[in-house]
């Protein structure tokens, strides 16, 4: 497994413990306003971290160490990434994936096998805007929806979040993805960042009342909807 980014301490990535994230190069989505231009386009490019130096790394850490958040791009691409998360969980640590959702397969296959803790997904749109915002990227929907269902099972602790663009989502948006999850999910608006690694440049954010505004539409869908990251 190569790694190409490690935040080694983290309290916000991983909630309610102490966390290193780790960032896995690699996308199958092109989302125009991803922060992480290079780790999804070119990550061939970026410095990179062996394995053997990472489980090191947390193998000194983890008398303070309780989790890992692994991200990207989106580490279900990586074919290596049970192998991996074993090593990882041999420490006796916890375990955070975060996914685009297109492979549920694998998903519940960590999942049953005990590999991962807690889960959270992103859910990049409503279905009939998904392509659109994505990037115009092939696009499973069944795989996208099997991931929510399993994940609606509370067959393990997860999240669902949205990054919220001025250009990319309404609140009409906001509203049909919060029906399709409606019920006891935790699910967070996060508000877009702009960043000089993105993708594509020019997206905006909404403002701390216009998310508010969205929020409250979703809380008869959604009770334990919350605001994170506002503008």
């Amino acid at each position: 497994m190569i790694i190409h980014g490690l935040i080694k301490t983290t309290l916000l990535d991983y909630p309610g413990h102490i966390a290193s994230t780790i960032f896995l190069g690699g996308c199958n989505f092109l989302c125009p306003f991803c922060h992480n231009k290079d780790l999804v386009v070119n990550p061939n490019i970026l410095p990179s971290i062996s394995e053997e130096e990472i489980l090191t790394f947390f193998k000194k850490r983890r008398a303070t160490l309780e989790g890992v958040c692994i991200t990207g791009g989106e580490p279900t691409l990586r074919k290596d990434l049970p192998q991996f998360i074993s090593k990882i969980k041999d420490l006796g640590l916890k375990v955070k994936l975060d996914t685009n959702g297109t492979n549920p397969a694998l998903l519940r296959y960590l999942s049953d096998n005990h590999l991962i803790d807690y889960v959270a997904m992103d859910i990049k749109n409503c279905i009939p805007k998904y392509q659109f915002t994505v990037g115009g990227t092939s696009l499973d929907i069944p795989a996208l929806i099997e991931s929510i269902n399993f994940l609606l099972s509370n067959t393990i602790p997860y999240e669902f979040r949205t990054t919220v663009v001025k250009e990319l989502h309404s609140k009409d948006n906001i509203i049909e993805v919060a029906k399709s999850i409606q019920g006891e999910s935790k699910y967070f608006l996060q508000s877009f960042v702009s960043s000089k690694n993105q993708i594509v440049d020019g997206f905006t954010s909404y403002t701390s009342e216009e998310l508010m505004d969205m929020l409250n539409a979703i809380k008869s869908y959604l009770p334990n909807a919350k605001l994170r990251g506002q503008a």
